[in-house]
């Protein structure tokens, strides 16, 4: 059994993060009181109307009791102790987005009320999160993804990733739309040769043959592919050995059109040779 807690907040992406789930037969509950969690968890177990192999995700957020929040630690301690494998998930969004989806979907916020206004109940949930977001196994920032795209993203990062894997998402942005806050590596290549400058090239993107040919003869950028190959190779060991189950490395340019993509694209396809778990995402290829 495959235990998912899913958690973030209002307007991150939550609900639909479940309705993935669920599409992939996971047995999802949303809103489940914190503190019945292991008890929930050991009633599955010992049914044996449900197969043993049931995945399970469980939703947590905001509209639980503020208490139970604070010992969400202490939860987890109680799964471990039990000896059941989880994984916790949380889904996290720039509160200017926030504030959109609000307006657009004309949805309450379940934290506002008369006295309570969306911006302030945003800023009240962010807090009791906090718990939360810190013992994240995975931290999504789901701010440039629309509903289709959140959907895959769940499908690819999360459900069809053996528990015990590491799952590597290699993805390029532009520094003009801002660094994604969910990366545990970011590297800037900003400094190397831009074939944006090349009017034959300014339309094709860095998995163009025209744009990876331009690029292959560039010594900086082998170099800087050599060097982030081999920083990675350092240290991707250690992070197994913790018993990280996610690692997210993003590389950017300025548009995150050619060098950032063509790095990706390159560094990906070197490291599936050893690891079976890896995703690509080119954030801002339009």
């Amino acid at each position: 059994m495959k235990l998912l807690i899913i958690s973030g907040l209002s307007g991150a992406g939550k609900s639909i993060a479940l309705q993935a789930l669920e599409d992939l037969e996971y047995y999802c509950v949303d809103n489940l009181p914190l503190g019945l969690l292991p008890t929930f968890v050991q009633q599955m177990l010992a049914d044996t109307a449900q197969p043993p192999e049931q995945d399970i995700a469980v939703g947590i957020d905001a509209r639980n009791i503020t208490d139970e929040l604070l010992h969400f630690e202490e939860t987890l301690s109680v799964l471990r102790e039990e000896g059941v494998e989880f994984e916790v998930v949380f889904l996290d969004a720039d509160d200017e987005i926030l504030l959109k989806r609000f307006s657009e979907s004309r949805r309450k916020h379940p934290l506002t009320n008369d006295q309570t206004a969306l911006a302030d109940a945003i800023k009240i949930e962010r807090n009791l999160l906090k718990y939360v977001s810190v013992n994240a196994d995975l931290y999504l920032d789901t701010s440039h993804q629309n509903v289709h795209e959140l959907r895959a993203l769940i499908r690819e990062r999360v459900a069809h990733k053996p528990s015990s894997e590491l799952s590597i998402q290699f993805l390029s942005f532009g520094y003009k739309n801002g660094i994604p806050v969910d990366a545990d590596f970011v590297f800037d290549v900003r400094c190397l040769p831009n074939p944006y400058w090349k009017p034959e090239l300014r339309a094709f993107n860095g998995k163009d043959a025209k744009v990876v040919e331009f690029l292959e003869q560039e010594a900086d950028v082998v170099q800087m592919y050599k060097d982030i190959k081999t920083f990675l190779e350092r240290w991707l060991v250690k992070f197994v050995a913790d018993n990280r189950s996610y690692l997210s490395v993003a590389i950017g340019c300025t548009g995150g059109q050619h060098r950032s993509v063509y790095l990706v694209e390159k560094l990906a396809g070197k490291f599936k040779d050893n690891h079976d778990h890896i995703q690509i995402r080119h954030r801002d290829v339009t």
